[in-house]
């Protein structure tokens, strides 16, 4: 029922507020908190109406990150965001839980160690990459120590591919980013490349399962051999560490004999993201290790907490145990055939796109989806009617986010266009995408004077 109010103005005047909340309010704090409190629902409204604004998850090709999920698995992720992940001695079963998706992550990517697999999940797999990364400092710490050379500049070595997370991780702890060149026709590191850049105070090379510029794989056996080589011609023995925060759970299922994991005994580590093509919700990643060997003692707490003894090894404390929940959800629903059928249904739309894609004449496929289900394109040689910014935007406006932007230094005069195709993106969506760019390309070609490109990438690569 509606409820009266006097005006606020004091004019005596009666007002009736709007029929979607029972409160109305004409000055919402934003920046301060506010006097008073309102109600549940008028606070939710003013939220709801906010984000409205926002764009349509769905239809985001930019993010890798998850954005939908079954209704079971939502209804369990909401009841069970209370419990506190980091509590293992209140809330055991979660522990229980987490145990379990390591030692089926630890399966699914080959680890030697059966039952008594080393890992944790974390936040995402940018959490990950720096429990793996700070394991790297501490291993190379002990041998530098042992053999009596200087330990204060380490290295680390990566294409300039590399996500933005491990130039973090260099910031934040002290190591140095040897960043490896790319050039034309091979946007990652390469072997040859890995092993140029290494030296004494080299911690590990990072291998890219799944490059966010183009969705490609790296040659993690190849570079993985290569630094055999090396070994055996010297005193550098270099760890390999996999950044596989997509492909991880792309390639045990769409390239089963691919060689990456701890199957290459090189490989000391590997962490990926739940929240991409784990098919969960923001907020879970897995970092693992092939044995306790490669995890330092010294960087695991034993932490006396709320009654009892609790190893733990994270840069976060206290978070949500749903979205473990939510990824235990996913394995038992899916299994080995039902993730192999979902990634199949996304890498044949990303294939049957770059296709189409590939038939358009303003365009040149940079990389068609076969690795993970992501691929890139750029302009024809030659071509000018358009720039991507230009179809990138247009594209935006009828509610696409296509993301465009330049590669990495040396070949940061090409830019792409990349479009990331996830669980729930379907070939009739895929036609209507085509429909959107073949309208835009008919557009420019049409409007030859228009105002000039903004030539600076709208899309901060991450």
């Amino acid at each position: 029922m509606l409820h009266a109010k006097r005006d606020p103005t004091g004019a005596g005047s009666v007002w009736i507020p709007p029929l979607f909340a029972d409160e109305a309010f004409s000055d919402v704090p934003k920046h301060v908190l506010g006097r008073d409190p309102m109600s549940a629902s008028a606070a939710a409204q003013i939220i709801t109406d906010e984000l409205m604004v926002d764009g349509n998850a769905r239809l985001n090709l930019a993010t890798f990150v998850t954005t939908w999920m079954e209704p079971e698995a939502q209804r369990l992720m909401a009841e069970t965001f209370q419990k506190n992940a980091i509590d293992k001695d209140e809330y055991p079963q979660t522990a229980a839980i987490e145990e379990r998706c390591v030692n089926i992550l630890s399966r699914l990517w080959n680890s030697p160690q059966g039952d008594q697999a080393v890992g944790t999940s974390t936040l995402g797999s940018s959490e990950a990459a720096m429990l793996c990364g700070l394991a790297l400092k501490w291993r190379w710490r002990a041998r530098q120590h042992e053999a009596g050379r200087a330990a204060d500049r380490p290295n680390i070595v990566m294409g300039a591919n590399a996500q933005v997370c491990w130039e973090k991780f260099c910031r934040y702890f002290d190591v140095e980013p040897r960043l490896v060149p790319v050039g034309a026709g091979s946007y990652h590191l390469t072997p040859e490349a890995a092993v140029a850049h290494c030296d004494e105070d080299t911690i590990g090379v990072v291998a890219i399962l799944g490059s966010t510029y183009d969705g490609s794989y790296e040659p993690v056996n190849e570079i993985a051999s290569a630094l055999d080589r090396l070994a055996e011609t010297g005193n550098l023995d270099v760890p390999v560490h996999v950044d596989a925060a997509s492909g991880g759970f792309v390639a045990p299922f769409l390239q089963p004999d691919l060689a990456w994991d701890f199957r290459v005994p090189r490989v000391c580590s590997i962490n990926a993201s739940g929240h991409k093509y784990g098919l969960v919700y923001p907020g879970v990643g897995w970092a693992l290790w092939r044995d306790a060997a490669a995890l330092p003692d010294e960087l695991v707490f034993r932490v006396d907490y709320l009654g009892g003894d609790m190893p733990t090894f994270t840069l976060n404390f206290s978070r949500p145990g749903n979205q473990i929940l939510g990824q235990y959800f996913t394995f038992l629903r899916l299994g080995h055939r039902g993730y192999t059928q979902v990634q199949q249904a996304c890498q044949d739309v990303a294939r049957y796109l770059s296709s189409q894609i590939a038939k358009r004449d303003p365009f040149d496929l940079i990389t068609d989806g076969t690795d993970i289900p992501v691929f890139a394109w750029k302009m024809r040689a030659g071509y000018t009617e358009f720039e991507p910014f230009e179809l990138s935007e247009r594209l935006r406006a009828r509610g696409w986010q296509v993301p465009a932007y330049r590669l990495p230094p040396d070949v940061q005069d090409t830019v792409v266009l990349r479009v990331v195709v996830r669980n729930g993106f379907s070939r009739d969506l895929a036609d209507m995408l085509l429909d959107d760019i073949d309208r835009a390309t008919a557009y420019f070609e049409a409007n030859p004077n228009r105002p000039a490109p903004d030539t600076h990438a709208r899309f901060a690569h991450t």
